[in-house]
């Protein structure tokens, strides 16, 4: 099957079967390989993508129902002013990420974002809770996002939050 979607902001078209993956078509088909093939059964988040607006396993997506729609992966995200912002609040709060769940963190604090321009920390732990990784404790977290606000703040508008 022909299957065409946006991908990075990009109309792309692929041919694969119904059934293969959305990570292994992002690997192989487009050689995008921040998506970290893991755990293959939604647990861990280190495939995560942004699947129309929303952080998503690739490795929980066939490819049948990515057909007209819109992916982001950490390779488009990472061209964003909105992830500099991210990556300089982790950086700020030393927040260390081991590589393996670091796009899925990413994605995860602009979901988050988009969803909760000012999360409480509830909020926060609940929209991390598709990464499961043990490098970074949730206090750090909360630390984090709290320091992206005030650095996209100070960005957009020229003052804190």
């Amino acid at each position: 099957m022909t299957v065409s979607f946006i991908l990075n902001g990009e109309d792309v078209l692929v041919r694969t079967e119904p059934g293969v993956r959305l990570i292994h078509i992002l690997r192989e088909n487009f050689g995008l390989f921040g998506a970290k093939s893991g755990c293959l059964n939604g647990q861990c988040g280190a495939c995560s993508v942004i699947f129309n607006g929303s952080v998503t396993p690739a490795c929980l997506i066939p490819a049948f129902k990515i057909r007209g729609s819109e992916i982001i992966t950490i390779e488009g995200f990472l061209l964003t002013d909105e992830c500099e912002d991210i990556l300089k609040g982790f950086k700020e709060v030393h927040l260390g990420n081991c590589g393996y769940c670091e796009a899925g963190k990413i994605l995860c604090a602009e979901a988050l974002l988009e969803r909760f321009p000012n999360p409480s920390r509830e909020e926060i732990i609940m929209g991390f809770s598709g990464v499961n990784c043990r490098c970074t404790n949730y206090d750090r977290l909360v630390e984090a996002v709290n320091t992206i606000i005030g650095i996209r703040q100070r960005r957009l508008y020229g003052r804190s939050a």
